[in-house]
Formats: structure tokens, sequence, C-alpha cells
């Protein structure tokens, strides 16, 4: 039997007709497909963009800068109450410091602060301390603020080394301490901070005023 008698032709294959509504239903959920990814690509950029901004506002913009304090005078008043002939001595009058203190605000927003102090210390003891009201100052502005300081005359007078410092160089060294704590908000981001500022000075007995100013500012957190 030859070969050729048993091969058979093979059917034809059979091609099923595509219909136009399932071929319109096709390239409409490509389409879609397409819409949607543009639109989650539309989404994702536009946040990206956003938070960079946000961003960069937050660190530069709106960064909380740190307010600075400043002396900008001392007056004393009652220093001849302890004039004596020749030596010191407490004749019943109060002495007393007047300290006028500038708080600058460098940020877009008020800094407000709720208490300020003040003492005075020499040699180590306090003699003299001060309570300010709660304010503020406004963005980009500078507060003022005058703390009357009363000096405990008879803790300066215990130090049994006043009357030879006086009568040597006619001059009371002693240093101040100004503490004011605050608080800054901008938009979300809130800081709080105190500002402190230790400064060394030197009470000129005969001339009845404050000389050899020198004051550096520290803050915390």
């Amino acid at each position: 039997m030859n070969d050729s008698e048993h091969v058979r032709p093979l059917a034809p294959a059979t091609i099923l007709p595509v219909s136009d509504e399932s071929a319109s239903n096709t390239r409409h959920n490509t389409l879609r497909r397409r819409k949607r990814m543009k639109c989650l690509i539309c989404i994702t950029v536009t946040s990206l963009i956003l938070l960079t901004i946000v961003l960069t506002l937050v660190f530069t913009v709106f960064r909380v800068k740190d307010p600075t304090i400043k002396m900008n005078r001392v007056m004393v008043n009652g220093l001849d109450s302890v004039m004596g002939t020749g030596r010191v001595q407490l004749l019943g009058t109060n002495i007393s410091m007047i300290v006028d203190v500038s708080v600058k605000n460098p940020n877009m927003a008020s800094f407000k602060y709720s208490n300020t102090t003040t003492d005075i210390y020499y040699k180590g003891t306090v003699v003299g301390e001060a309570h300010g009201l709660p304010g503020k100052a406004k963005p980009h502005r500078t507060s003022r603020m005058n703390l009357t300081v009363d000096i405990m005359i008879d803790r300066i007078l215990a130090d049994p080394g006043l009357s030879r410092e006086v009568s040597t160089s006619g001059l009371v060294n002693v240093w101040s301490y100004t503490r004011v704590g605050g608080k800054v908000k901008i938009l979300v981001v809130k800081k709080h901070v105190t500002v402190k500022m230790n400064c060394t000075m030197a009470v000129n007995i005969t001339a009845q005023a404050i000389q050899d100013v020198d004051c550096k500012n520290k803050i915390g957190f």
C-alpha cells in the first residue's frame, strides 16, 4: 500500500467572525485603562510637586528662627544711699536697677512669651530679682521692656571684701541673668524657645552709673 493512500487532507481552519460590538468594547476598555493611568500619573506628579513646595517653605520661609535678646541700657538709682565718708554704709534708702531689654523676633509669626525674669548676682549670691509681664514680639519686630530690679543691699554689704573693692577701684562688679521663655507657631509648626542672656557689668559708685557691660546670648528649647 502506497504512503499516498494513507495521507488524508486536513480540515480547513474555522475562522470565527468578530462582531463589531466586541471590538468596540475592547477599544473602550483600553481607552479607559489609559485614562486611568494618565489620571494616576497626574495625581502622583501633582502630589509630589505640592509636597516639595510645602517642604521648601517649611525649611526656608516658614522655618522657625531663634529670637534674640539684647540689653539696651542699665540704670541704677539710690547709689548715694550707700556712700559714707571713706567707707560704704547703708543709710536706709533702697537701691534699684532699671534694666532696658529688647526681644527681636525674626519670624513670620509672633513670638509670645509668658514670663521674663532678671536676676542680679554679686560674687555668686543673688542680690536682686525682677519678673516681667507676659507679652509678644510681632513678626519681624522688636519688643522692648523695662524691668525694675530691687537690690537687696544687705546681701552686698555682708561681703567683707566690699569696702576694699570700692576703695580700690570705685567699682562693684556684678552680673545679670535674664530669661525670656515663649513659643512661636507658624502654620502647624510650633516651637518653644527660651532666650537667655548673661551680662557682666561694673557699678561705678562715684559716677552712679553702669559701665563695661558685656552680654552673651544663649538659646534653649
